[in-house]
């Protein structure tokens, strides 16, 4: 297995103690899967369904657990962009960044750690429009032809602040989900 990260544009390839040869990681493949993560939330955050959709296989393990309860699932992709599709408009606006990125790639398998930060706003809330969510994703991609695709997202929440009560509010305001 071969982890790389980026320190000051320059990808740090990281590599067991025990490995006898050196591990590559492409350029090309470094780009595109750090990509597909963050277009997640770029598409998400732009309301653009379609875009969101093209970075997930059809079938996506999702663990939201820490912050919602309840069980990880694995679910059709299509659904997971439909709650979000439900759920995030009730927002006046959310910017999702996500960074940091430790990439470990293990032949057409990849697992990405990255730290984020999400800020969601509801112009006019009660108790505070914003509401700020930070912590890290841990996504899995499987290369698909040229295409790296996620099928497996956990978020970990670690810290929030502002307007806890924000997502009931906003949910209420598309009839959605409290927390897809």
């Amino acid at each position: 297995m071969v982890c790389a990260s980026v320190l000051s544009g320059v990808i740090v390839i990281h590599q067991p103690a025990h490995a006898s040869e050196p591990a590559a990681v492409s350029l090309a493949d470094y780009i595109a899967i750090v990509a597909a993560v963050n277009e997640i939330g770029l598409a998400a955050d732009m309301r653009d369904w379609p875009r969101v959709r093209e970075q997930f296989a059809d079938e996506v393990f999702v663990d939201y657990t820490s912050l919602a309860g309840g069980q990880p699932a694995r679910i059709k992709a299509d659904d997971l962009v439909a709650s979000w599709r439900a759920f995030l408009p009730g927002f006046t606006v959310t910017q999702h960044l996500v960074g940091s990125h430790r990439v470990s790639v293990d032949g057409e398998r990849a697992s990405v750690l990255s730290q984020f930060i999400a800020t969601h706003r509801l112009a006019d809330a009660t108790g505070g429009e914003l509401w700020t969510l930070g912590g890290h994703y841990r996504h899995t991609l499987h290369k698909t032809g040229a295409a790296w695709k996620v099928d497996a997202i956990t978020m970990t929440w670690t810290w929030q602040s502002g307007n806890t009560e924000l997502p009931k509010l906003a949910a209420r305001a598309k009839g959605a989900d409290a927390l897809p």
